[in-house]
């Protein structure tokens, strides 16, 4: 009996190159030669994006941009088997880093990864790679990958994994102007996933498409219980209108770190007599949309108002006067909060 080729049967399928002798293919036959041209590609770059980058692999910084890069057998490039978390860098401080780096571990945990360093080294890492970049304002994002060997499912067992890190060249001030935002339709993750920082951001990425392509800044996550989940890189929450500050329950999603100061640091009102209270619970859809104020919250916004949802006003239609009290709180935090603990002074050189 004769074998099925879909190679050879679905011609119909195959796209139309024209004559293929009219494109050549260039071989570069020495890494001199690739390296010339990687020179040439970031020579056209008027400001450099990433002053410096760290790889287990090469064993140290690099600060030659043509030369940040990840093997393509690095199982975190063609098997999303990897984890990542990021840090903010301002006014020479890292902030946040502890909280961070705990949560980044976690993930690898629970992503099977082990790290090829004790904490305390992925740490100093860090804070070194910060140093050599000179950036006094920007962020500071790192992976944990499976690693480089192989284009199985699984890493081989002679693989070591791999810790990325580069540092972010980018600008960003305290938000103050009110975005709108829309209910995706876009399937959420599986809490398994969702409570996982993992490299898996498709959902994410078409969520965040959606919401662009209607004008939106944003999407809005709803789980399949009907109650309000996160964004598609950030938390959200609430101000009732009897004054309370609401966060949906973190038992789905990812559980910010941003947000979970926020928490720490918005009793601060209560005890000034503007809010009433601070809590955790779940929202339904009407219960949310139905809500005083509504905003955002991630590592570089920190508090981001959201004043319109589906083409309906939130509350008034305005920034919310509690939603920058508390974004002032944060701003605060991340500006002038405690050292050591809350801001790690970066040893530039």
């Amino acid at each position: 009996m004769a074998s099925y080729s879909p190679c050879t049967d679905q011609k119909s399928d195959t796209l139309d190159a024209g004559n293929v002798e009219d494109f050549k293919v260039h071989v570069f036959k020495s890494s001199s030669e690739l390296l010339e041209k990687l020179h040439e590609k970031w020579s056209k770059v008027e400001k450099q994006p990433y002053p410096a980058m760290y790889s287990s692999t090469y064993g140290g910084i690099i600060l030659d941009p043509a030369l940040m890069v990840i093997p393509i057998d690095d199982h975190m490039v063609h098997r999303g088997h990897g984890v990542f978390d990021t840090a903010i860098i301002l006014n020479g401080f890292i902030y946040e880093l502890d909280v961070h780096l705990n949560r980044f571990l976690r993930s690898a945990s629970k992503a099977k990864i082990s790290s090829p360093f004790p904490r305390s080294t992925l740490q100093s890492i860090l804070v070194q790679l910060a140093a050599a970049s000179q950036i006094k304002k920007g962020t500071l994002r790192y992976w944990l990958s499976a690693g480089p060997g192989n284009f199985l499912l699984t890493p081989a067992e002679s693989s070591t994994p791999a810790f990325y890190a580069v540092v972010i060249d980018e600008n960003f001030s305290q938000c103050k102007e009110g975005v709108k935002v829309i209910t995706s339709t876009i399937p959420m993750k599986s809490p398994d996933f969702a409570t996982m920082k993992n490299v898996n951001y498709l959902p994410n990425v078409l969520s965040k498409l959606e919401a662009e392509e209607k004008g939106a800044f944003a999407s809005i996550w709803v789980d399949e219980e009907g109650y309000i989940a996160e964004g598609p890189n950030v938390n959200v929450a609430f101000i009732t209108h009897d004054k309370e500050l609401v966060v949906p329950f973190f038992d789905k999603i990812l559980s910010g770190c941003t947000v979970l100061r926020l928490l720490e640091l918005a009793p601060k009102l209560v005890e000034q007599g503007r809010l009433k209270g601070v809590k955790t619970t779940n929202l339904t859809v009407e219960e949310a949309k139905s809500s005083a104020e509504m905003m955002f919250v991630g590592s570089t916004l920190p508090v981001l108002p959201i004043i319109t949802w589906d083409e309906q006003p939130i509350g008034d239609g305005k920034v919310g006067e509690l939603t920058m009290a508390l974004s002032d709180l944060v701003w605060e935090d991340m500006v002038a909060g405690p050292t050591g603990t809350q801001r790690i002074a970066v040893p530039y050189i």
